[in-house]
């Protein structure tokens, strides 16, 4: 089982997602060469996508790593990015068969309409098998791993149905897409709550201004293009030891903020091609749904989040975090965990946060600032857990004499990832689950069998909502 879902999931999204979106397709009733293309063209966007994350992770990474030398900004937790993290996660016994697990999951509650999400989006499979293996090797036991790893499924997929219609309204070109990546879901209560807060304070209405506002407000100085080349002339500036070392380094000062300009610019574009790709199987699936399946009205098809993150506000927020979160890192009292190859991952905070803040720069922003606030404090709580894990992890891919596996925490250190391990679900849940045992297990299945009782009756009710509609000739 291991060897056969290791091999799918070896293959990646570039090289699986035309051939799952060709036989989805063919299936759905469109004609072969268009299914090949849509499948290609997302294909294609899954391969610009990591070419363009590479780029900012090897341009960005060494200039932050001098900065924190420079400044003895030096903290005791590893930061081992989120590549790291899945290794560790698909490799234990929980993410051996963490797939067909779930998969199982998605088709009984399909059966029993307690989600109206297929969720296809394998690849983020890791972020529930992550979960799992952190309980699993707390607790020594495979079954708790599992329990953690099937209720954290299970809400996310509910939480994709809960965002699938705003989500659908806000990003052009998605229609019958949602989003069923816990790392996106996290985010989701911080938003609700804090938009709310938010909306209650007098004249915060008339500080609504999005990242097309920002353009017409401040020109060149307001587009993402600008904003990255200047922060990371910045941040390399600051890489620099002295005033002569700064002058000597003009070149390559100027050289990342172009990347960072480059990076700012292309991820908007290559974005555009998963829309383009994704349209006529969207619309094919509508329309079959409507004509054939009228009982599974509203049914969505679970996609990486990577689809939207070139909208302009998410760009925006997420490339003024990258340095307010390394400052928060290193004043918070009680935080031990530096975010540095984590940070690449920051553009997928916001897939699911836009539209509840509407494209709202400054609420975005400060939803991002406090969830990130609170998910390094999470980090830093379950370090000792995931370093257990990560450890395991490392010895067993030597023990397949594949060293290169997963990645070695460094003497002295403990080890995490932003991805995910700040989340608040995984927080929660592995507390709930080690700490509290069964009675934790117990208040678990209780919540979540209240929201999959809670979302069976909303979509019931969309469906007699869309059976008493006329049909439309």
């Amino acid at each position: 089982m291991e060897q056969v879902f290791g091999y799918i999931i070896g293959l990646g999204a570039a090289v699986m997602m035309p051939i799952i979106f060709t036989i989805l397709g063919v299936c759905i009733g469109i004609k072969f060469s268009k299914a090949l293309k849509s499948g290609l063209l997302v294909g294609v966007g899954f391969v610009g996508l990591s070419v363009v994350t590479a780029l900012l992770t090897s341009s960005l990474g060494p200039a932050l790593s001098q900065v924190v030398e420079i400044y003895g900004l030096q903290l005791k937790i590893f930061d081992m990015g989120w590549p790291a993290a899945a290794a560790v996660a698909y490799n234990t016994t929980v993410g051996a068969f963490i797939i067909p697990v779930c998969l199982g999951v998605n088709i009984l509650m399909l059966l029993t309409k307690t989600t109206r999400t297929v969720n296809i989006d394998l690849w983020n499979y890791w972020h529930f098998a992550f979960i799992g293996a952190v309980v699993y090797f707390a607790s020594d036991s495979i079954l708790w791993g599992f329990f953690a790893a099937i209720i954290c499924y299970i809400i996310t997929l509910i939480s994709a149905d809960y965002t699938a219609k705003k989500f659908q309204n806000f990003y052009p070109g998605m229609e019958g897409i949602s989003i069923p990546q816990p790392f996106c879901a996290g985010f989701i209560p911080f938003a609700v709550a804090i938009n709310k807060i938010l909306d209650k304070i007098p004249g915060f209405d008339k500080l609504y201004i999005d990242a097309e506002g920002m353009k017409k407000k401040f020109g060149l100085l307001g587009e993402p293009l600008f904003l990255g080349i200047v922060i990371g002339c910045g941040i390399a500036a600051l890489s620099c030891h002295n005033g002569q070392e700064l002058v000597d380094k003009i070149p390559y000062i100027l050289g990342l903020g172009i990347k960072m300009g480059a990076v700012m610019e292309l991820i908007p574009r290559i974005t555009g091609l998963f829309i383009e790709g994704l349209k006529p199987i969207s619309d094919a699936t509508r329309e079959l749904i409507a004509r054939k399946f009228k009982g599974a009205v509203g049914l969505n098809i679970g996609m990486s989040p990577a689809l939207v993150i070139g909208h302009p506000t998410t760009l925006v927020v997420s490339l003024l975090l990258i340095p307010v979160t390394i400052l928060l890192a290193v004043i918070l009292p009680g935080n031990e965990f530096l975010p540095l190859a984590s940070l690449a991952g920051m553009f997928y905070v916001f897939p699911l946060v836009l539209p509840i803040t509407k494209g709202n720069v400054l609420k975005s922003f400060l939803i991002g600032l406090v969830a990130l606030t609170v998910g390094l404090y999470f980090v830093t709580d379950m370090a000792p857990h995931f370093t257990q894990a990560a450890n395991d992890a490392y010895a067993t891919t030597v023990a397949k004499g594949s060293p290169d596996g997963a990645l070695k925490i460094p003497d002295g250190f403990e080890g995490g990832a932003l991805d995910f391990a700040s989340s608040i679900f995984s927080w929660i849940i592995f507390h709930l689950t080690y700490t509290f045992k069964y009675i934790g297990a117990g208040i678990l299945v209780l919540c979540t069998l209240a929201l999959m009782i809670w979302n069976r009756r909303a979509i019931i009710k969309l469906q007699k909502k869309a059976a008493s509609e006329p049909v439309e000739k």
